[in-house]
């Protein structure tokens, strides 16, 4: 609790090059272990341009002492960043899909903590933060800084919620460009060639990564019953992290993905050998696990890229590929954006609901292409 006496606290002008009026007085926090302590407080309120007389000054700090004078006034909790991520990591991010918190905690421990640690986290500023981008452009891609203050971002919102902090370092923060993204993806021809080359059950595997685009760990996870072939639909609401279930990556992925009418006719054709396991999935290991993506791209995907001397790539190169064609098929951005679970273009994503016909148009599209002969295919102007 605040004292009873009401504090005044004071006021010093110090500086040589610039005055600068600074503020002194006490205040009670909340340490980590729930008990109170009294601290001395300095904080710089202004400069002598600023505030002219000694009298203004006493108004801003008046102002600044408002808050711990109230009545209502009660001690705040403080932390270091270093404290404060270990909580953060322990009660909040345990919350998260497993697949996120790897990510969050390589960062934290790689780059937050060696920038923030000793800082108390109410003294975290905009200007720290911008620091700390400048300093990475040398060691990291715009993409990974980008990554490395949304996670601060999170963090943050959980400091203000918990009283740790009330103000906001990120208002003017200046990010650097994403610049341009050089993706790997498979041409249309690749993948047909890797579908016609893989022996079952990969034959499958790739064929539907192809034809709808769907992430890699949504195939892993896919149970049987989500095959809908009656409808030409498949149900993605899972998917596997390391031969795990979880959810899908958000909301909009859970979805129906249209398929084309030669993929149905393989997939029941599959189904009439496919040996059932515990969870019910297309594709699980001999003891009924599922897969882990990361074996199956490092032992499957890897030496089949190589025997068919394509350039090496992971999985999402099927999701790229896919959406390429689907580009220059001139698919409607709806049916695009629903068939990969994207959640960008909020407003393209409200029309979602009437483009199941153009979905079935493209699956039915993509049944053609990827399994007519190589001289059926058109190839767009300009690539001849």
């Amino acid at each position: 609790m605040a004292r009873k006496r009401y504090q005044r606290g004071m006021l010093r002008l110090r500086g040589k090059r610039e005055k600068v009026w600074t503020a002194l007085w006490r205040e009670d926090v909340l340490l980590t272990d729930g008990s109170t302590h009294r601290v001395r407080k300095q904080e710089v309120l202004g400069t002598l341009k600023e505030y002219k007389t000694r009298p203004l000054a006493k108004r801003a700090l008046e102002q600044r002492l408002a808050e711990v004078n109230s009545l209502t006034y009660k001690p705040r909790p403080t932390a270091t960043f270093r404290e404060f991520a270990v909580k953060w990591q322990r009660d909040v991010l345990t919350q998260f899909k497993p697949s996120t918190g790897p990510a969050d905690r390589s960062r934290i421990k790689m780059h937050l903590v060696p920038e923030f640690g000793d800082l108390c986290m109410k003294d975290v500023s905009a200007q720290h933060i911008q620091g700390m981008i400048a300093r990475k452009q040398k060691v990291l891609s715009a993409k990974s800084i980008r990554n490395l203050v949304a996670t601060l971002r999170m963090m943050w919102t959980q400091a203000r919620a918990w009283g740790y902090t009330q103000h906001d370092p990120f208002f003017g923060l200046v990010l650097p460009e994403r610049g341009l993204l050089n993706e790997r993806f498979l041409s249309l021809d690749e993948m047909k060639r890797l579908i016609d080359a893989a022996p079952e059950p990969f034959k499958t595997y790739y064929w539907i990564l192809a034809e709808t685009g769907v992430r890699a760990g949504e195939i892993g996870g896919l149970p049987v019953s989500n095959l809908l072939l009656d409808q030409g639909v498949i149900k993605i609401a899972q998917s596997v992290w390391h031969g795990k279930i979880q959810t899908v990556k958000s909301v909009k992925g859970n979805r129906l993905c249209e398929v084309s009418p030669q993929l149905v006719a393989h997939l029941r054709d599959y189904l009439r050998r496919w040996r059932p396991n515990k969870l019910g999935l297309l594709f699980a290991t001999s003891n009924g696990t599922p897969w882990d993506t990361d074996v199956v791209r490092k032992r499957k995907l890897y030496p089949l890229l190589e025997k068919l001397k394509i350039e090496r790539c992971g999985f999402h190169a099927f999701r790229h590929g896919n959406e390429t064609v689907m580009d220059q098929e001139s698919v409607p951005m709806a049916v695009r954006q629903s068939r990969l679970g994207h959640t960008d273009a909020r407003t393209t994503m409200l029309y979602t609901h009437i483009a199941s016909e153009d979905g079935r148009k493209i699956a039915a599209r993509f049944g053609e292409l990827l399994t007519s002969s190589p001289t059926a295919v058109i190839m767009p102007a300009g690539n001849a």
